[in-house]
């Protein structure tokens, strides 16, 4: 494979993982894809093109560096699942993209000649550059509302620094200052999933962080203290986020088959604190309006 062929395919993966991520969730890296995201992966791409792929191919071609591009009828089934015509149809769209990143190249050879300047350009960033207050509010991902009851941790990663430590306040949002232009952090609770934020300041107006509730330590903590009224709340809730024809799959390991719940069937099941819940993982979720119309979960 050629540079310019590598440059185009490498072009093509980041366009197919965009086109996954519209309506998934998953790594921004194809790289990291594991089983359950590869399975999604061909799930999507069979609904959207009636083609498919192998586990094998994706490895050979995705999350390994192939030596060769993959036959013309697989790229231009992935173009497709991209919204483009074809491969060459794929590769003149991105052309004025693969002679930037060569110009860009070439010209790194000269950056020595600016490297007495790089002090001085340092100390000018930081004097126009000023500083950028990020603020954001924690939301449940289930009812859409503000958390408010507990405090959030929330561990600002900065690249070769200590981690900084803040909490939510009693609106459920925090605030942090920096010159830089995008903040990562870790949302932490004891009722909610833990996850990674990655957001930049020009996308920070009202920001929201929606956080995936964790139904095996709230029903553990519920059945532990009896406490019925929460407990018949949380399935309220779980009943109007569900339509009621709704379809629920859970998907086996190694594509070895689904069974279908019903909508009772799974309220049930994320209502009982079980060795098998604390290990669910919703794989894909898909709305109509407020309403979850499909769900497709697995157990590890």
């Amino acid at each position: 494979m050629d540079a310019s062929d590598k440059q185009f395919f490498e072009l093509l993966k980041q366009a197919v993982a965009a086109t996954y991520l519209k309506e998934n969730h998953a790594s921004a890296s194809m790289e990291e894809w594991k089983g359950e995201e590869i399975v999604g992966f061909q799930e999507d791409l069979f609904q959207r093109t009636r083609g498919r792929v192998s586990e094998k191919w994706f490895y050979s071609y995705f999350k390994n560096e192939p030596t060769k591009l993959p036959r013309i009828d697989m790229l231009n089934l992935l173009c497709e699942y991209t919204g483009h015509e074809h491969w060459n149809a794929f590769k003149k769209l991105n052309l004025d993209a693969i002679k930037i990143q060569y110009k860009t190249k070439r010209n790194r050879k000269y950056l020595w000649l600016f490297l007495p300047v790089v002090p001085l350009l340092i100390a000018l960033y930081y004097l126009v550059n000023p500083d950028n207050e990020f603020q954001f509010c924690m939301v449940s991902e289930d009812g859409g509302e503000p958390i408010t009851a507990i405090q959030i941790d929330v561990k600002i990663l900065s690249e070769g620094q200590s981690p900084i430590y803040l909490k939510t306040d009693s609106t459920g949002c925090f605030s942090y200052v920096t010159k830089e232009k995008i903040v990562r952090f870790v949302v932490q609770s004891p009722y909610h999933k833990t996850d990674t934020i990655t957001r930049n300041f020009d996308a920070n107006t009202n920001a929201m962080v929606l956080l995936a509730t964790d139904d095996y330590a709230l029903m553990l903590r519920y059945y532990s203290s009896g406490n019925v009224k929460e407990l018949k709340k949380r399935r309220a809730q779980l009943s109007e986020l569900i339509a009621d024809n709704a379809r629920i799959y859970q998907v086996f390991p190694d594509q070895t088959g689904i069974e279908l719940y019903s909508k009772e069937e799974f309220i049930t099941k994320l209502t009982i604190p079980t060795s098998s819940l604390k290990n669910i993982n919703i794989l894909d979720k898909h709305y109509e309006g407020d309403k979850i119309v499909k769900l497709k979960f697995s157990i590890q």
